[in-house]
């Protein structure tokens, strides 16, 4: 028999179509995973541009009010926001809060929902100092206020001040997060292999992401000067252009810029690079959902040990290196590894396959957070 529908409000401060980054593919994925255990989904956000208001995507009900302002990467919303998150509240059987958004803290505070609220807490406030001392009592409020807090993998909820209080500790799940195979294109688009010059059969090493200033991408560029191979970086983002002029100014002629790929030209370079490379420094990355997409493919992954997520998905030794941050010459030197031996990259790649069907694939994600929303919905009833 079917589980009966549960209805889960999803709230986060944007979502796709509207410049996309690796969280929201983290709620699609929580989306698409847990339908097929009986979970309606609706997600609410801002945009500076909602129209229209309402969108029907294959994950979920996108409800979306105008985002007036973004300081600090924090939108804010008007009193439109207040009466649509109420509304939506009032029929949703359980709400999902993703966090940080300060924003988010106030419309629960504000409208004061009856409905029971879980609350997966991605990462901790790490650049904005001022920003997290003077959110630090709203944001306690609103996490003794859940029923249940969501860490992604066991060495956030031991390394984050927050999540180790004992006050919240408590409440604590872990829950990583994956992606459904079924959800990517199954056939990659190989102009962009022409287009790259990448078609000759020379092993290439892959970055894929959002271009931020916590993704290390400086170390990535001074670590290409000591090898020989091509070191491919696709994405756009606010450090497009420093690090366009920092390859040019060492003379780092074998980095290649691709820009913004499609999921076509992302499938076709998952699929043909030697390895993923996420060299991101900062514990602003709390989980590289990109390193789950390179385990799917079967591929193995450079990261950097910053005490988040990132070590949980990419295990060192057995689905790739996890390295110091900061080290242009650690990182050239497990880059070389992987691409001078092919058979440990092999056996690296088939063992990072086999983490994601066990941790990371699409039933996994949505087993977990299926069963947390029901039991969340019953306790509360």
């Amino acid at each position: 028999m079917a589980p009966a529908t549960l209805r889960v409000l999803h709230v986060y401060r944007t979502y796709f179509p509207d410049p996309p980054g690796g969280l929201q593919e983290a709620i699609r994925q929580i989306c698409l995973a847990t339908q097929a255990f009986g979970i309606e989904n609706t997600i609410f956000t801002l945009s500076p541009a909602p129209a229209p208001a309402t969108l029907q995507c294959p994950e979920a009900r996108v409800v979306r009010s105008r985002s007036w302002a973004a300081p600090a990467s924090c939108d804010l919303g008007g009193m439109d926001a207040f009466t649509q998150f109420k509304k939506l509240a009032r029929t949703a059987d359980v709400i999902h809060y993703l966090f940080p958004w300060p924003f988010a803290d106030i419309l629960h505070q504000c409208v004061r929902p009856r409905t029971p609220a879980v609350l997966t807490y991605i990462s901790d406030i790490v650049r904005q100092k001022w920003l997290g001392a003077a959110y630090a009592p709203l944001m306690r409020r609103t996490l003794k206020g859940m029923q249940a807090i969501v860490a992604n993998a066991p060495a956030y909820a031991q390394t984050s001040p927050i999540l180790s209080d004992p006050s919240i500790s408590h409440k604590l799940r872990v829950i990583p997060l994956g992606i459904n195979e079924h959800s990517y294109p199954e056939k990659g688009d190989g102009r962009i292999l022409q287009r790259l010059d990448l078609q000759h059969g020379v092993p290439f090493v892959l970055f894929i992401g959002v271009l931020r200033y916590y993704k290390g991408l400086h170390n990535l560029i001074r670590a290409a000067r000591l090898l020989g191979t091509r070191i491919v970086i696709a994405g756009t983002g606010p450090e497009g252009e420093t690090l366009r002029r920092l390859a040019a100014d060492i003379e780092a002629r074998n980095v290649v810029f691709a820009g913004q790929v499609s999921d076509e030209e992302k499938v076709a370079l998952l699929g043909q690079c030697r390895a993923l490379v996420l060299p991101s420094h900062l514990r602003s990355e709390a989980f590289g959902m990109v390193l789950v997409e390179a385990a799917m493919f079967g591929k193995p992954m450079i990261s950097c040990e910053i005490g988040t997520g990132t070590s949980f998905v990419n295990a060192d030794g057995e689905t790739g290196f996890v390295i110091e941050p900061d080290d242009p010459n650690a990182l050239a030197m497990a880059i070389d590894r992987l691409l001078r031996d092919e058979r440990l990259a092999s056996r690296m790649g088939i063992a990072a396959r086999a983490r994601y069907e066990r941790l990371f694939s699409g039933e996994a994600l949505g087993c977990k957070y299926a069963a947390l929303y029901r039991e969340v919905a019953e306790r509360g009833a």
